[in-house]
């Protein structure tokens, strides 16, 4: 909902939307920043004492960026209170750290866990744009954000509340290991998460800035809804299946596909100039993006060393927030410089850079992709979807995975 709101509240105010993804890029790269810290403080005294006051601090930035953009303050101001959203806390990475406390050495299990939880953030993913967008167009332009800061706090209160599936703090022990960053493997992948999200990032602003020209603003929420749908009910098909081989060996499968489909909306855009067949463009698009975040979040977790995969996982997260911010402010750009349907240029130029990282460090990769030592989990019955590479940390109830966030 935040960034949606933002934009719409911003490019109404001002009339750029240029600055409206310039601000929200600001953001979205002061978050890939302040992240990692956030997720270390986190390993080290748990997820409650963390992400309470630091919602907070986060609740507070969008408070102030709904002053600014209300009192006429100066774009700069923009810029530094759409920053202090900084801080927001990696629920669903937090999520799946307890999946992953509570299902530890089941590889099939985990699995469907993991795709629940992908398409639970691609429901609310569905749900929140359109809700932002309704609030904005109906009632006044800053309701989109203050809907947002009462649910986020409510949403953070609640989770911090259950105690009992949180994984245990491991101190300053969890910082003693090698960083994530210099694992084997992960490099390429964080750098293939960077591209991932300027696909969802461009998106974004590319589908408000059409519905805009189109003139129906306000339908820009459903129909970036309709999009998140399509990956809900593929990450929903994705857990059942349990599809068998490595994660490595699927990956570059399942971003080919994104990258395939990623043309769609541009065609449709091209083509007709309707928002409805734009609309059902996206639907059939969003399919390859759960699959894709899936297999990726599998791989981080293989490949972050022990004691550090809360760290791990936000820095997958910080990945994609780095490229939803680029994204953002290219499609703003394209936009604002060409038109609106040249900028659904830019997540299929994205799609096809992240395939073309996946394809080349998965060339230079043993295979299967085996990223720590240790015993292999029992799978459970039948074929584990990553039974040849599923290596999970030694103790997963100490560790704490992240993951994305909305995108």
């Amino acid at each position: 909902m935040f960034s949606v709101s933002a934009v719409i509240m911003i490019a109404g105010a001002r009339g750029s939307y240029a600055l409206a993804g310039a601000v929200t890029a600001t953001g979205l790269a002061a978050t890939a920043v302040v992240a990692p810290w956030t997720a270390r403080l986190v390993d080290r005294h748990g997820q409650a004492r963390i992400a309470v006051p630091a919602t907070a601090v986060a609740a507070l930035g969008s408070l102030a960026l709904v002053l600014c953009v209300r009192y006429g303050a100066p774009d700069w101001t923009l810029f530094a209170a759409y920053a202090a959203t900084a801080t927001t806390p990696n629920t669903g990475g937090m999520s799946r750290a307890r999946w992953a406390h509570l299902l530890k050495g089941d590889a099939v299990r985990l699995h469907t866990a993991n795709s629940f939880e992908q398409a639970a953030d691609e429901l609310c993913f569905m749900l929140g744009p359109v809700l932002a967008a309704f609030l904005c167009g109906a009632l006044f332009p800053e309701a989109g954000t203050l809907a947002g800061v009462v649910l986020l706090l409510t949403g953070v209160l609640t989770f911090t509340a259950q105690r009992s599936t949180e994984p245990p703090a491991r101190g300053r022990t969890a910082t003693t290991t090698r960083s994530p960053v210099r694992a084997p493997g992960m490099p390429p992948l964080l750098v293939g998460f960077l591209a991932t999200g300027a696909v969802f990032g461009s998106m974004e602003v590319v589908t408000i800035a059409f519905a805009d020209a189109q003139g129906h603003r306000a339908a820009a929420g459903m129909v970036l809804g309709l999009q998140a749908a399509g990956s809900c009910a593929a990450g929903l098909l994705y857990g059942a299946l349990k599809p068998a081989g490595p994660a490595g060996r699927r990956h570059p499968w399942s971003l080919a596909a994104m990258a395939l489909l990623m043309w769609l909306p541009l065609l449709a855009a091209s083509f007709t100039g309707s928002l409805v067949v734009l609309a059902g463009a996206l639907l059939v698009a969003g399919m390859a993006t759960a699959p894709a975040m899936v297999t990726g979040m599998t791989l981080v977790q293989h490949r972050t060393p022990e004691g550090r995969l809360n760290e791990g996982m936000t820095l997958a997260v910080t990945g994609l927030l780095g490229g939803i911010a680029c994204g953002a402010a290219a499609g703003g750009w394209v936009v604002e410089h060409v038109s609106a349907t040249a900028g659904y240029g830019v997540p299929v130029a994205a799609a096809a850079t992240a395939l073309l990282i996946s394809v080349t460090s998965t060339a230079g990769r043993p295979a299967p992709d085996r990223d720590r030592a240790g015993p292999k989990p029992k799978p459970g019955p039948g074929p584990g979807p990553d039974a040849e590479d599923t290596l999970p940390p030694s103790d997963p109830s100490n560790t704490h995975p992240n993951s994305r966030a909305p995108h």
